[in-house]
């Protein structure tokens, strides 16, 4: 079995009965779902054509939003009256596979994670043409476009679930490419103009030397950082045009900083020790393959391909060329060995591969 078919196999045999995905079968700390990991892994399963599958998903996120909607609606209360919320008040980021939240502590303020769910709808729409969706998941979607709209501004944790006290160009690029996306089918001009104020924003608070910055920071009113997940504004949420001169600045540190054989998150990255991730990896194929550069992007699927094991499971990254390998040690005694086979990262496969055979 090539690894194109054992990854969607990994897939369908770990999404649960209820449609959610677990982020690691084998890795206790991600037998949750995750919304943003969910979310890619339903995306996969549509470009497979596994659209059952997808569409499973879409409907267990539905039914989560529509049981902890009040949260939304009490958040907005708060900041109507101008109460401080505290961070439990949030959507949470996992939820059991049965769509109950977990009762251990996690970081849960991570708007990307909400906007991608919204994303990948509006995706799945466009693979199965089932615009009804729209009409059976309205107050889902209402619920999530008000959350983003009213708390886009706010600092939040990143994709990573890390520095809670920055607003995330990521983040930021997440909530417009999905807000744009949905209000093809809406068509509201509220959501039209908040749109334009993230974007304003963007390139008003999150450019410093001419690229992309990880992070604004509202403390010190300025921007800094580089990160592997800016390659997220170009594919898939289409914040930045890929011959921009901005991202192609962006993606030039990248380069420079960040990739070895494989693709880091960051240059402080320390866990695991800071390792190649596979979702990376594949994310710079995708904008290589996009920019014409189809041979940089075959090289970098064959050198994923290369990671799996004997069983052809992928990792959630591979612990070469680490930033701090003294860190690597401690969370394998923390957590275990590294999480795999992560669903995203087979997800992601997918979708890459599929892009450079199609």
């Amino acid at each position: 079995m090539n690894l194109l078919s054992k990854s969607i196999e990994i897939i369908k045999k770990n999404q649960s009965k209820y449609g959610s995905f677990a982020a690691c079968p084998n890795f206790p700390t991600y037998g949750f779902c995750w919304l943003r990991d969910g979310t890619y892994t339903a995306y996969a399963m549509d470009v497979a054509s596994e659209f059952d599958s997808a569409l499973r998903f879409y409907r267990w996120v539905d039914r989560v939003i529509g049981q902890y909607a009040w949260k939304v609606r009490a958040l907005l209360e708060k900041k109507k009256s101008g109460d401080l919320a505290e961070q439990n008040d949030y959507l949470h980021t996992r939820y059991r596979l049965d769509g109950l939240e977990g009762s251990e502590e996690w970081v849960n303020k991570q708007f990307d994670s909400y906007a991608t769910w919204l994303w990948g709808l509006g995706e799945h729409i466009k693979f199965t043409g089932d615009e009804h969706l729209i009409d059976d998941f309205s107050s889902s979607i209402e619920t999530t476009v008000a959350y983003l709209m009213n708390f886009w501004k706010e600092p939040c944790f990143d994709c990573w679930e890390e520095l809670p006290d920055k607003i995330h160009t990521n983040t930021l690029g997440c909530i417009e490419g999905s807000l744009k996306l949905i209000n093809q089918h809406l068509k509201r001009n509220d959501i039209a103009s908040c749109v334009n104020e993230v974007n304003a924003f963007i390139n008003r608070n999150c450019v410093s030397g001419g690229r992309l910055a990880k992070f604004y920071n509202p403390g010190t009113k300025r921007a800094s950082g580089v990160d592997s997940n800016l390659l997220f504004l170009e594919y898939p949420f289409r914040s930045i045009n890929a011959n921009d001169k901005v991202f192609r600045e962006t993606v030039k540190a990248i380069e420079r900083k960040l990739v070895n054989e494989g693709v880091h998150r960051y240059p402080q990255d320390s866990y695991y020790g800071g390792g190649e991730w596979i979702i990376l990896t594949l994310w710079l194929a995708i904008h290589y393959h996009e920019i014409g550069r189809r041979e940089e992007a075959y090289n970098l699927l064959k050198w994923v391909e290369s990671t799996a094991d004997v069983n052809g499971e992928l990792p959630e990254q591979v612990p070469h060329n680490l930033n701090k390998p003294n860190f690597h040690r401690r969370w394998v005694e923390k957590w275990g060995p590294i999480a795999k086979p992560l669903l995203w990262s087979h997800a992601m496969y997918i979708i890459v591969y599929s892009l450079i055979y199609q």
